[in-house]
Parts: structure tokens; sequence; C-alpha cells
């Protein structure tokens, strides 16, 4: 595993902890589309709007579509208001997350929001994940059923990542805490990182393992996306070295206030439908950076005896060991 050189560390440090705020991203500024993002893939299907702060992105049989951050990242907050297609929408994978596959093919780091769409009167489901340094054998999924609908309106999601954590935000309410443990060793996201968004086809695995698949006799799938946020370190891949300005860019220190940890255990024990820290199947033994809530453990054994209780046999719904593989070059 290579190393940081120590002043783009100390300066991740610096920016950091200049001010301690909540993980809110409201007091940061939108940007533009073409300020802080460039085209990845889809051409027509990736539609600008004409105020230049949102954007639509298609899957249709040709192609699905995305961006991607003009910038590399060492931390930061990243957010986007999202509203996702209505109908049937099996098979159907929009994308929010972070990742430097490209830079690091064989170690990368990568943390994921993902929407996966479903039959019709079945909800979108949502999908958090993280890789750190190539750890792709090891899914540290979880998935959440949704208490709103995502295709009337819109509704913000965000990625707070810090030295030490990562947070995963829904209408700034936090629904996943992510803790750097020495039991990680490298697993955890540590590289500057672009922020990708995406559409694209998983018919192979996104809705009950791949059972129900894109029908495209409903495309074109649209995701719109408004309110960008892309409030982080910036990091020179060439020279490795950050443009962090740590007096106008104060970074959220990753605290989940008072007011927010009730609401963040309230979501988890109403719409957690799946963690891998009690998958019994995929793990005999919990993955030694989980740490085990009985609650939780037995609200999802009562939710899947078989996946969360003694694992006898395989569970119906895939759960992918690396993601976005294909979103890139659709």
């Amino acid at each position: 595993m290579g190393f940081l050189p120590i002043h783009l560390l100390f300066a991740s440090f610096l920016c950091f902890f200049s001010v301690l705020v909540s993980g809110s991203g409201r007091n940061f500024p939108i940007l533009d589309f073409e300020e802080g993002y460039s085209p990845l893939f889809g051409d027509d299907n990736l539609v600008v709007l004409k105020d230049g702060k949102s954007v639509h992105l298609h899957l249709d049989e040709r192609t699905g579509s995305g961006f991607v951050s003009q910038d590399l990242y060492l931390h930061g907050f990243f957010s986007a208001s999202i509203k996702l297609p209505s109908d049937y929408t099996a098979g159907v994978v929009v994308a929010f997350y972070m990742s430097n596959g490209d830079m690091f093919a064989k170690n990368h780091d990568e943390i994921d929001f993902e929407f996966l769409g479903n039959i019709r009167g079945k909800d979108w489901r949502i999908q958090t994940n993280i890789y750190g340094n190539g750890s792709t054998n090891i899914g540290r999924e979880e998935r959440y059923g949704l208490w709103f609908d995502p295709s009337e309106d819109f509704h913000e999601y965000a990625i707070l990542w810090t030295q030490s954590l990562i947070i995963f935000y829904v209408d700034n309410v936090p629904i996943r805490e992510v803790k750097r443990r020495a039991r990680m060793g490298g697993e955890f996201p540590s590289k500057p990182m672009s922020l990708y968004v995406t559409i694209w086809d998983g018919s192979s695995w996104a809705t009950n393992g791949g059972k129900y698949k894109v029908n495209y006799k409903y495309a074109p799938y649209i995701a719109q996306f408004s309110d960008f946020i892309l409030h982080g370190c910036a990091v020179d891949p060439t020279e490795q070295s950050s443009t962090c300005d740590h007096s106008s860019k104060p970074i959220p220190s990753g605290m989940i206030t008072p007011s927010q940890r009730p609401k963040m255990e309230s979501l988890r024990k109403k719409h957690l439908t799946y963690s891998y820290c009690y998958d019994r199947i995929r793990y005999k033994a919990p993955p030694p950076e989980c740490v085990i809530n009985p609650e939780e453990a037995k609200r999802l054994r009562v939710f899947d005896p078989v996946t969360f209780g003694k694992g006898t046999r395989r569970h119906h719904a895939k759960i992918r060991h690396y993601t976005h593989a294909a979103s890139a070059s659709a």
C-alpha cells in the first residue's frame, strides 16, 4: 500500500479541524454543473438544463449516462438533490459515489450510494457500501427501504468523508456511520477520489438478484439532479498536493449531533433491511471491524432468518462485491 506525502496529510488534517460543524451541507455553495463536473459517458443521454444547475441522466436501449467531478478530493462533504425515475424501474441502478478506480486499478477506494429500482408497486431501495485499498473481496453493504417515494420529488443525498469516519445522509439525517478502526487495516478509503454520478442497466443483480430485468418499453428512464455540492480538499493528481484553502473551506468535523443520533437510530430500526455485519451466509464470523448491536441483530433475524440466522442456504438476492465497473463504459 502506498502512502500520501506528509504535507498532503497535514493539509487535510488542518482543513478538517479548522471548524466544528454538523454534517449539513446547507451552508456550502451550490455549484453550476460546469463549475464542478464534466460529462463521463452517454453523449446526448446527459442533458444539462438551461439554468446550468440541473442535469438529467437518461438510460435507454443504447446506453446509460454519467458525469464526474473535475477535481480529485481527499475528504470532504459531497451532496446532490436527486429525483429518481418512476413506474417500472426493475434492473435500473442510479449511483452517486466516490472512486479512484481509474488511478488505482488494483487497490482502489470507493464510497457508494446506489439506488436500486424495482417492479411496479414495489419501492426503490438504497444500498451503501465502502471499499478501501482494493478490498472488493469483503463487501460492506447495507440496504434500506425508503420512507418516501423518491420519484415524486427531489431529496438530498450526501457523503461526508473524513480521515476517521464516513457518514451517509438522506435529507440531512444520517443513515450510516462508518468509523475507521485499527482492525480494518488499510481497508478504510484513504486515497484521493473523484465523485461520480451514473445511471445504468444492472439487470444481472439489482432487483431480486437479477430475477427482474430492465424493460426498455418504459425507456427512457430519467434521473434528475440538482443542488450540487462539492466541498472538499482538492488534490492535484500530478503533484499530489492539496489546494484546500483552510480559512475559506471549512469541512464538517463528522460529528453526529445529539439531535441527529436518535433520528438515525429510529430510521435504522424501521428501514434497515440488510447489513453485512449480520450476514451469516457470507461470513461465518462478522468481519473484524463490525460492532454488533444485539437489538439490530434480532430485528434482522426476524426480517430474514436464513441470511441473518444460521445461514443454512444461499440467500435469493445477490450482493455484489465490486461496483460500477460497467457504468463508465456502458
